[in-house]
């Protein structure tokens, strides 16, 4: 139907009328159109500016956790923050909110930091040598905290109330061939142990770590170790043999088994899969931890080291390690059958035992060395917390002092200073800088002053005779050092901490005190 101009002209005039039916002005008719839009329009924009908000608000919550969430649960929050603002009423924002307040919950318990019930200890053993050797995994093995297995080749008596982790026997491994006359088949079935243990299914497992049953691991820094790495990574952490000879002959890429190395759980994973077949291509080598080392090699991952793992492939004494150990945690030792016992007058796990003291006080302190002088008298003292004093007539730098110094023969029993895979130091020829050595002998907390107190009791052996007209340190019977405990210590840059000689003006003349701590503004071990 078609509309004439006339017509048209009517209905626009009508449309301006009032409710009186006379006709309005046309400018007056758009002043008062005008603010109805801008009030319409105002509204508007509010009510989307509140609506964006809560959206924004709720996907901004959900992403702030993705970033923390493990697959599983970002589906699932991604599925929640996807709803449409249609659907999204106020019972729909509620629903969202205590979704992402439950996975809010979830999420620490799977971040958390790593700890000791994340680590699966696989322990090597022989049926012939348990009960001597079982004696060292009592030293620091907790029932009730720790999880692992004993992996032996017979089958050894035992009893629930011994205090040890369970035993089972390995996997029979008659099928893999072995061809090197100087080694013994064993070897196979050792380097299993963690596919083996990976096969018994833990939950919650981060770390494997393999030591051997004359390890002992001081497993409070063997946390804070592992707590460095991301254990959804492929990570393959240990450390080398102290003989040069023995990593020539070896490898420099390889973790000695007997100091302890750690796999992480994707790696183990990934070794299970294929260890088998990677087995039966190496026949002719030595050991297990090399045929771990090729395995690794075939898989593209190489050794991540931590010097704080002690293979110890030395004989005699292990004080030139100890006393000068390198400013990284202490996390095991082995080979305690073969050194002799690290206190003098006891047996091996008797000193063993002694050193379990300090080391329930301050851990993360333990045998980290310390350097200082008494300029006064001319010594220079060496402080290895925890385990021993030294004091010694003269002013030696710390780069001489912090070299170990050569009180162990090499794996081939030898005294040759080639032959290790660091830096040496003879003892010295001079009868006047033979070091006055002070032992451990007792070690507690004072509350009151929120410090640890050790004492060490001077080494009563006889001294060469000195003619240096000097204060002679045969007159110093005790030494006290005083400690802050420093659970955090390896949170920070390594940093060997600083000692000073505190004022003996009120303390007997027979007895020294020194005060341990972190290194102050300024402060060095300043000759």
């Amino acid at each position: 139907m078609k509309v004439n101009q006339k017509d048209s002209e009517k209905v626009g005039w009508d449309q301006m009328r009032g409710s009186s039916g006379n006709p309005i002005a046309v400018p007056v008719a758009q002043a008062r159109t005008l603010p109805k839009l801008m009030v319409w329009l105002i509204l508007f924009v509010s009510v989307t500016y509140v609506v964006y908000t809560l959206k924004l608000v709720s996907t901004s919550r959900a992403c702030d956790d993705d970033l923390l969430i493990t697959p599983p649960l970002m589906t699932v929050l991604s599925s929640e923050a996807n709803v449409t603002m249609g659907a999204a009423t106020a019972e729909g924002i509620r629903n969202q909110t205590s979704t992402t307040v439950a996975l809010r919950r979830e999420i620490p318990e799977a971040h958390k930091r790593t700890e000791l019930r994340h680590i699966v200890f696989g322990i090597a053993a022989s049926a012939k040598l348990w009960d001597q050797r079982k004696n060292y995994i009592k030293l620091w093995w907790k029932p009730k905290e720790m999880r692992g297995i004993v992996w032996l080749d017979n089958q050894v008596k035992t009893r629930s109330d011994e205090g040890l982790p369970p035993v089972r026997i390995s996997g029979d491994t008659s099928r893999f061939s072995y061809t090197n006359k100087q080694g013994h088949p064993s070897a196979i079935r050792i380097s299993r142990i963690v596919s083996e243990t990976f096969r018994l299914r833990m939950k919650d497992v981060r770390w494997f770590v393999m030591g051997d049953d004359d390890t002992v691991f001081i497993t409070e820094n063997l946390v804070r170790l592992l707590a460095k790495y991301d254990h959804n990574q492929y990570y393959y952490i240990g450390s080398l043999s102290e003989s040069h000879l023995q990593n020539i002959y070896f490898s420099y890429s390889m973790a000695y088994g007997g100091g302890g190395f750690a796999i992480s759980y994707p790696l183990a994973r990934a070794l299970e899969r294929m260890q088998d077949r990677c087995i039966q291509r190496y026949p002719g080598l030595y050991g297990s931890d090399d045929r771990m080392q090729a395995c690794m090699a075939e898989l593209g991952v190489p050794l991540t080291k931590e010097l704080g793992f002690h293979q110890y492939d030395v004989y005699g004494n292990l004080f030139g390690l100890l006393a000068a150990h390198p400013v990284t945690p202490l996390v095991s030792l082995h080979h305690l059958d073969v050194v002799e016992p690290i206190f003098p007058n006891v047996t091996r796990v008797e000193a063993l035992k002694q050193l379990m003291v300090p080391m329930k006080l301050d851990s993360a302190g333990l045998m980290q060395q310390s350097i200082c002088y008494d300029k006064a008298k001319g010594w220079t003292i060496s402080v290895s917390w925890g385990f021993a004093v030294q004091i010694f007539r003269g002013i030696f730098s710390p780069r001489e002092i912090e070299m170990p110094s050569r009180t162990f023969l090499n794996w081939y029993r030898k005294a040759d200073y080639t032959a290790y895979a660091f830096n040496t130091r003879p003892v010295s020829r001079n009868p006047c800088q033979k070091p006055f050595v002070f032992y451990l002998s007792r070690a507690r907390f004072d509350s009151s002053m929120n410090q640890t107190v050790s004492e060490y009791a001077r080494h009563r052996v006889p001294h060469p005779l000195c003619r240096w007209k000097m204060a002679d340190p045969a007159d110093i019977d005790r030494v006290e050092v005083y400690k802050k405990p420093d659970p955090h210590l390896w949170q920070r840059s390594p940093r060997r901490n600083c000692c000073r000689i505190l004022d003996s003006k009120k303390r007997s003349a027979k007895n020294m005190a020194i005060d341990v701590g972190v290194c102050r503004e300024g402060e060095i071990s300043e000759i």
